[in-house]
């Protein structure tokens, strides 16, 4: 419904610039502003559409990869290829957190909270299978494997 909503909202100002047109005002100073307004909005609109229809292809693919696999056992499972581990030391009281961003050959890719220093355990360019747990609000590593 949203889609079917930008597509008109798109359009509008498209139908706008033919009024313009129709008329014979392109010509003046205010037709030719109000026109390149009117094209800008259905520019940024239809872009917005164009975006949202791609989201929408590829949409099957990327869930897949995005969702952490659970397993019997209550842990989480991610698997891809290391492309950064960036680390972070929060103050007192509060757990060092690493963020790795993994992904899966193409063009997505998942970023990963995990609780503690993963720079050594996850070395970047390497395809890991990695295994978590949550642990009070924070992704806690148990395993990581080298397929």
């Amino acid at each position: 419904m949203m889609l079917l909503l930008s597509v008109l909202l798109a359009l509008i100002p498209l139908l706008g610039i033919a009024w313009i047109v129709m008329y014979g005002s392109i010509m003046t100073v205010d037709g030719l502003f109000m026109s390149l307004i009117l094209a800008a909005m259905s520019g940024i609109v239809g872009l917005n559409v164009l975006l949202e229809f791609r989201k929408r292809g590829a949409g099957s693919e990327k869930q897949s990869f995005a969702a952490a696999k659970s397993m019997p056992s209550g842990r989480l499972m991610q698997r891809g290829k290391v492309e950064s581990v960036q680390f972070y030391e929060s103050g007192v009281g509060h757990p060092n957190k690493s963020i790795v961003t993994l992904s899966n050959g193409g063009s997505s890719s998942q970023m990963l909270a995990l609780e503690g220093d993963m720079r050594n355990a996850l070395p970047v360019g390497q395809k890991v299978e990695v295994t978590f747990r949550k642990e009070s609000g924070h992704n806690v590593l148990v395993n990581v494997d080298y397929p």
